[in-house]
């Protein structure tokens, strides 16, 4: 009974990690994530991939204008006006020139990692990678708070719930993972309805606002009139909205997951790119539409006591002029939109994060080869969206700050990137234009971290864990196997055939001359008594970037001053000897043999470093450890000689 008992046991954990994994995808080195290439059944048109961004750029109208009216009192419908112009005359076109440079949806942190090689440009993607979880995270949690808030003030719910705040938000992120956990295979057509609802209502309640403004026009006197007494000129106007412009980038968001989203447009790369621009250029003027019109009429409608925390209009300013000037049964008609928006932009983020993470980390061998899956990533996402939930108390206005600072840190990164793509392009007023967005968006990122300065604790403290997290993955990981594929040319398949036995010594190449491969030989006889007559094959591995993880390997034959060379490009010296190893067994039947020298000596930590950040290090025992991980049994695996 004990038997069928763990026999059982085992088998629901078999099925439990079958369910987890399902989806579970290895591409080559430079592949993506697991909603990277999406099969042609599950592309859409522009339009409808367009909704699928909005229901986190869209939803942002059910706590924008209220943030602006606390951040700039009646000076906000001014200041929308500036974000506004920053959204159509700086991140618009940064991200229409991201997006011609990204076509599969790698976004400006690919652009930055082409632009910087090697481990300055992962370490460089590292660091923004906490940035992207910040901004992701944070739209999770806070997108669900703000639900949770149009839930709570509803007249029809109980008060005795109205302290409820936080066990229903951890409810609302708990179901948008079990949405993820069962599949998201429906989401633009879930996404096309809401934004379609959401935009109507929106249009229905700020129209009904902008005509009860006509209507009273000493209400927009007296908004003057208060202009005009906290002001002394429009200089001063504008002067103090550029200050508290920053605390208004939450209307920015949704910029970075569009380009995300790109592989899911229909067409080819050129088709993409073009839908991708109409996509982005669309939902900019939408949006700015409504946040000028919305922020003019919550400013001149609703008392500014509203608009504080505990007051009526807090994190839900239209959702109040609906119940207000709509009745109740509309306004709850209203509410329930934006609570669904409002989670569902919780899912635009998810999915953000489940496209970009995968794309990076697993790539860097900085990732267990677990999270390329979805179902494994959404567990962690959202157990992380609870622990930033409980830290915040599901306060809207609290998590403002760590919002803005992801969003202004990706458009920087973003204005960064196009601007040293056009500077390296010789597009010289191209590089000059962007050059002066990333310097309004620099100060404005400067100026929320000033202001708001848990928002940047927020984003180091992920960058930090993703870092930690990242290198000990690394480590760990060193020792596979770490070839996608392996391809011998004419010249080194000749070679191996007519070898016999596979004898290869392995050399670390210096000047490459006659007397380099002579001494070699020699050295082959002094310390394992090979022959240059039993078919003796020099191996030699140069290493062009050691920051990468895995990649295909290329062997080439080649003769030289009478001996017989098999040379290859690798990330690591030792996988890649290792790789070749087993694929002559597998391939001609016979157990290679490899024969090496012992390094010289040294530390052997610092040999381990060597080989972690440079790919080098200590080969012999290396080799022979990456051949023992993958090759279980002893007899079957290729022989390491070290003399």
């Amino acid at each position: 009974m004990a038997r069928l008992a763990g026999a059982s046991q085992a088998e629901q954990e078999g099925a439990l990690r079958t369910w987890l994994l399902k989806g579970l995808q290895r591409p080559a080195a430079g592949g993506a994530g697991p909603h990277h290439e999406e099969a042609p059944g599950h592309q859409h048109s522009w339009w409808q991939v367009m909704c699928l961004t909005g229901v986190d750029y869209f939803s942002t109208l059910g706590y924008q204008p209220g943030i602006a009216a606390l951040a700039a009192g009646a000076l906000s419908p001014v200041a929308t006006l500036l974000l506004v112009a920053l959204t159509l005359f700086g991140a618009l076109p940064t991200y229409r020139a991201v997006a011609g440079e990204s076509p599969h949806g790698l976004g400006s942190l690919s652009m930055l990692e082409r632009l910087l090689p090697g481990w300055r440009g992962k370490l460089l993607v590292l660091f923004l990678l906490g940035f992207v979880a910040t901004a992701f995270i944070v739209t999770i949690t806070l997108s669900a708070a703000d639900a949770t808030a149009h839930i709570l003030h509803n007249p029809f719910v109980p008060h005795s719930l109205a302290n409820w705040q936080v066990p229903v938000t951890l409810v609302l992120i708990a179901a948008l993972g079990g949405v993820f956990l069962i599949g998201f295979s429906e989401a633009i057509s879930i996404a096309v309805v809401l934004v379609a609802v959401y935009l109507v209502l929106n249009l229905v309640v700020v129209g009904t606002a902008v005509q009860h403004v006509l209507a009273a026009p000493e209400r927009v006197t007296g908004w003057q009139d208060a202009l005009v007494g906290d002001y002394s000129s429009p200089m001063a106007m504008v002067a103090v909205s550029l200050y508290v412009m920053p605390k208004l980038a939450l209307g920015l968001s949704g910029f970075e997951t569009g380009v995300a989203v790109m592989p899911l447009i229909k067409g080819d790369p050129a088709v993409r790119i073009k839908g991708a621009r109409r996509l982005l250029t669309t939902a900019a003027l939408i949006m700015s539409v409504f946040l000028i019109t919305s922020s003019f009429a919550t400013t001149v409608l609703i008392p500014a006591g509203e608009f504080a925390e505990g007051g009526s209009a807090n994190g839900r300013a239209l959702a109040y002029l609906a119940h207000e000037y709509l009745g109740d049964w509309f306004g709850t008609a209203y509410d329930l939109s934006t609570i669904a928006i409002l989670w569902f932009a919780g899912a635009s983020a998810l999915a953000g994060l489940l496209n970009i993470v995968p794309r990076y980390l697993p790539r860097y061998g900085m990732a267990p080869d677990w999270s390329r899956a979805a179902r494994p990533m959404v567990l962690v996402f959202t157990a992380i969206s609870v622990l930033i939930t409980l830290f915040f108390d599901a306060e809207v206005e609290a998590q403002g700050g760590a919002y803005a600072t992801g969003v202004l840190a990706l458009i920087l990164s973003a204005a960064v990137a196009v601007t040293l793509s056009a500077w390296n392009g010789g597009r010289i007023r191209a590089a000059a234009c962007f050059g002066l967005v990333a310097l309004i968006f620099a100060y404005a990122t400067v100026a929320n971290i000033i202001e708001r300065p848990d928002g940047l604790v927020i984003a180091l403290l992920f960058v930090l864990a993703i870092v930690v997290i990242s290198l000990a993955s690394r480590a760990t990981r060193s020792t596979e196997l770490r070839v996608t594929h392996i391809t011998l040319d004419d010249q080194a398949r000749r070679f191996i055939n007519e070898a016999g036995e596979i004898y290869l010594i392995a050399n670390e190449p210096h000047a490459r001359n006659a007397t380099e491969y002579v001494d070699k030989a020699r050295e082959a006889w002094d310390l394992h008594r090979l022959r240059t007559s039993e078919g003796l094959l020099f191996l030699e591995v140069t290493i062009p970037d050691a920051s990468e993880f895995a990649g295909e390997l290329r062997v080439i034959g080649e003769e030289r001053h009478g001996f017989r060379i098999l040379r290859m490009q690798s990330t690591t010296v030792a996988n890649a000897i290792a790789a070749l190893l087993l694929h002559l067994r597998d391939q001609t039947g016979k157990t290679p043999h490899v024969y090496f020298h012992w390094a010289a000596e040294g530390n052997p930590i610092g040999a381990l470093l060597r080989y972690l950040v440079f790919g080098g290090g200590d080969i012999p025992p290396l080799t022979r450890e990456v051949l023992r991980q993958a090759e279980p049994v002893p007899d079957r695996r290729p022989i390491v000689h070290v003399g």
